[in-house]
């Protein structure tokens, strides 16, 4: 049997409504927010990704599905949204218009990691990006909407980490002084850390080996070799968020690993759902336009969340998520499992009408016997139900019974629907 690929999931119909229900209150609360959906292609040019995120992250060297086309071009399938949404942002010069631009995205990406709980190979990421503003304020909004959804979740058991890694100007310095450090502590190195230490230091900060986060613990931190503007950005953007009362702690460590990242980075991270416990990140790239050949002055700042975590954590917090939708009534035709359309098209017209006016309603399509057709109606969560044969179409009234309570009422066929609208209360 074909089975899914490692690293892909299935979500099924009873699972599905959780992610509905999540997706529902993330464009609520963009729309709440000023945000606008926008939607780029599943594959870019591949240099897009090298340049954007740096040809020594992870993402671009391990975990990118890049293929070659019939004209010999190389296209990779997104690994994230920022650099696509960076490179539709200038061809089709939307930073011409009133700023800042405020986008969001639900969508799948793909890299090739080690798929183990809340992360696949092909994941859907809830993401917003900030085109056009510098302020520390916009910074601080960015961050307020995503805790603004998570208590709209109710995930209440989530941390903001935030940190500064500076700018082209003040990171060289830091590089130095930190790279100096590394040195001493270079045969400890994992690896990859020893490949990241020429042309990306800040990397082994955030490695994951733990001979690498004892080597950092001690390491030169960025947030102490700002320059005078980062250093003053980052102090607004704490301002802002005490203004706004959202708690955080500073941490060295949060570094993010795709090389646009300038000044801001933050995660929120939740001890709930395992190892994989960052359920938001996100930070500003002021740079990035410039890397893929736009306006060098184009600024942003965004984050990206994996719908995946965020399902997770909703479900460990216990918080609400919405029962399955079930059948406001199924109406059986008595046939005794025979042919007798007429009765089956009496059927198909009276659900017709309802679906038509809100009412979810299902009919038997399998030549069901009476009883089966009771039994698949429970199993069903059918709140009514309603047996129709050749008598009920001749009086044009049948029994509507109440599968929760038990009751039975006589109702007219031309009655039905304001009899389910009134008990229903649609």
């Amino acid at each position: 049997m074909i089975q899914k690929p490692r690293g892909t999931m299935d979500i099924l119909p009873k699972e599905i409504k959780n992610w509905q229900y999540v997706e529902n209150i993330i464009r609520n609360i963009c729309e709440v927010y000023g945000f606008k959906e926008m939607r780029v292609p599943t594959f870019e040019a591949t240099e897009l990704f090298v340049r954007g995120m740096g040809d020594t992250t992870d993402v671009v060297q391990k975990e990118m599905y890049t293929f070659t086309d019939r004209e010999d071009r190389s296209f990779t399938l997104r690994p994230e949204g920022t650099a696509g949404f960076m490179r539709s942002v200038v061809e089709n010069s939307l930073y011409g218009n009133i700023l800042p631009l405020k986008l969001f995205y639900i969508m799948n990406c793909f890299r090739y990691e080690k798929p183990q709980a809340g992360r696949s190979r092909e994941y859907t990421t809830f993401g917003i990006e900030v085109f056009g503003s510098r302020s520390p304020v916009t910074d601080g909004e960015v961050i307020s909407l995503a805790d603004s959804l998570f208590k709209k979740l109710g995930i209440a058991d989530v941390s903001l980490n935030i940190n500064s890694i500076g700018c082209p100007e003040c990171r060289p310095s830091y590089y130095k002084i930190l790279k100096e450090y590394l040195q001493e502590n270079y045969s400890s190195l994992c690896d990859t850390c020893r490949t990241r230490f020429k042309k990306n230091p800040l990397r082994i900060l955030d490695c994951k080996s733990d001979v690498c986060k004892k080597v950092a613990e001690n390491a030169p931190k960025s947030k102490d070799y700002l320059c005078d503007d980062c250093g003053t950005h980052f102090n607004k953007l704490m301002d802002c968020l005490k203004a706004m009362k959202i708690d955080f702690v500073i941490n060295p460590f949060i570094v993010r690993g795709l090389d646009y990242y300038t000044k801001t980075v933050f995660e929120f991270i939740s001890d709930k759902i395992g190892a994989q416990s960052t359920i938001c990140g996100g930070g500003r790239y002021d740079g990035l336009s410039e890397q893929i050949g736009g306006p060098k002055d184009l600024c942003g700042i965004g984050f990206g969340i994996g719908m995946t975590r965020l399902v997770m954590a909703v479900q460990a917090e216990k918080a609400y998520l919405p029962e399955a939708v079930t059948p406001d009534i199924y109406i059986a035709p008595l046939t005794d499992g025979g042919d007798s359309f007429k009765i089956k098209e009496t059927a198909a017209g009276m659900i017709k009408t309802l679906r038509d006016n809100g009412i979810c309603a299902e009919t038997d399509t399998m030549d069901r016997s009476l009883k089966s057709q009771m039994k698949y109606a429970d199993k069903i969560g059918a709140k009514y139900t309603y047996i129709i044969g050749e008598r009920e179409i001749a009086e044009g009234e049948a029994i509507l019974k109440n599968m929760r309570v038990k009751e039975e009422t006589e109702c007219a066929f031309d009655d039905l629907f304001t009899v389910l609208q009134k008990n229903l209360k649609i």
